[in-house]
């Protein structure tokens, strides 16, 4: 199969249209306008309705709508921008209602720089909106896994009627990389007879609603939309590791530093000195079980995360897995900085000789 050159964001849209998306609703904003943008130019010819909406308020709640109706839709935006949509994040995840969100991270807090960061960790995992819910976050380290990502992403959506987020930094939106239009695996979806479409062939109204005024009754939503959750978390958590099955220091890093890393395991490995990755595919669920168990094996001595944030998001759920049996150091820039191959470096040997 022949590879093609594409910039990350223009491939986002490409590979949404492939994926079936009925309906894009989104707004200008750097570095993921180029969404939009595409997204105006093809998915009409597709079949598909595009919607440059008043604002990212706008967006969202028009996503709440067709989504409500059945169709497969979809919006993206970047940080500040991603902020505005929780409220409607939330009502999606609590009227259950599938959808795609793209976060292309620009740096903060506010409006910050149109530079790429990792600064929305916590937004993503944790939920910016009110309430109990949860997202499935998917996060990148390449244009090749963006575009499968994405596809992936709306079947996952339809699978368990819920929001999915695809996570990737301002970079990878904007480089261009060869790419394989290769077949996504598709799921066994169950039908969306749920949907508010029309009352034919049905007796009855179908109503999409997150509001539930008994307590009882909101209770009992819960517990199901909790139940629902731990499916997610027993089926979807995705993880990569390199070269950990005998390392003494392991990197932990999502997105672009996960691939700056890897140069940093290659001289590190070349000084004889055993470093490894583990790296996050899936935010959340995140993969807490298999740190655990890395992080259990007498040879890892110690671990060095690595994040565009100097506040150390991640940071916060590879402490959790580990447990406090192996010490953990921290890199982390912002503001559009990224860690560079040489602090990585320089921190694995430091950790090194601390834990010898």
């Amino acid at each position: 199969m022949e590879k093609e050159l594409w910039k990350g964001n223009e491939a986002i849209a490409e590979a949404a249209i492939r994926a079936g998306c009925d309906c894009f609703f989104g707004y200008p904003i750097t570095p993921q306008s180029e969404v939009p943008e595409y997204m105006s130019a093809h998915l009409p010819k597709a079949g598909g309705v595009f919607v440059q909406s008043e604002s990212e308020l706008a967006a969202i709640n028009m996503v709440y709508g067709a989504a409500g109706a059945g169709m497969r839709a979809m919006t993206s935006s970047s940080s500040p921008g991603v902020s505005l949509k929780q409220e409607g994040i939330t009502y999606l995840a609590g009227a259950e209602l599938p959808a795609v969100i793209i976060n292309c991270m620009r740096g903060g807090p506010g409006l910050g720089t149109i530079q790429p960061a990792q600064g929305d960790y916590y937004q993503a995992t944790r939920g910016g909106g009110n309430g109990d819910y949860r997202t499935v976050v998917l996060a990148p380290s390449n244009v090749q896994e963006t575009v499968d990502f994405v596809q992936e992403a709306f079947d996952i959506a339809d699978q368990y009627r819920n929001p999915v987020m695809v996570l990737c930094d301002g970079l990878i939106g904007q480089m261009m990389e060869p790419i394989e239009w290769h077949p996504v695996k598709k799921r066994a979806l169950p039908p969306k007879d749920w949907a508010a479409c029309g009352r034919k062939g049905r007796d009855h109204h179908n109503i999409i609603t997150s509001i539930f005024i008994a307590a009882e009754e909101c209770s009992d939503h819960n517990d199901h939309l909790t139940a629902k959750y731990a499916e997610m978390e027993k089926n979807e958590v995705r993880w990569e590791e390199v070269q950990c099955e005998d390392a003494e220091i392991v990197i932990t890093a999502y997105g672009t530093p996960a691939r700056i890393a890897l140069t940093a395991l290659d001289t590190l490995r070349a000084e004889g000195i055993k470093a490894g990755l583990f790296r996050p595919i899936t935010l959340w669920p995140f993969p807490e079980k298999a740190l655990h168990t890395l992080a259990e094996q007498d040879h890892v001595k110690a671990f060095v995360d690595v994040e565009m944030s100097t506040t150390g998001q991640m940071l916060d759920d590879v402490r959790l897995a580990v447990e406090g049996r192996k010490p953990i150091r921290y890199l982390g820039r912002a503001g559009g900085v990224m860690p560079t191959v040489e602090e990585m470096i320089d921190l694995v040997k430091s950790a090194l000789k601390e834990v010898k």
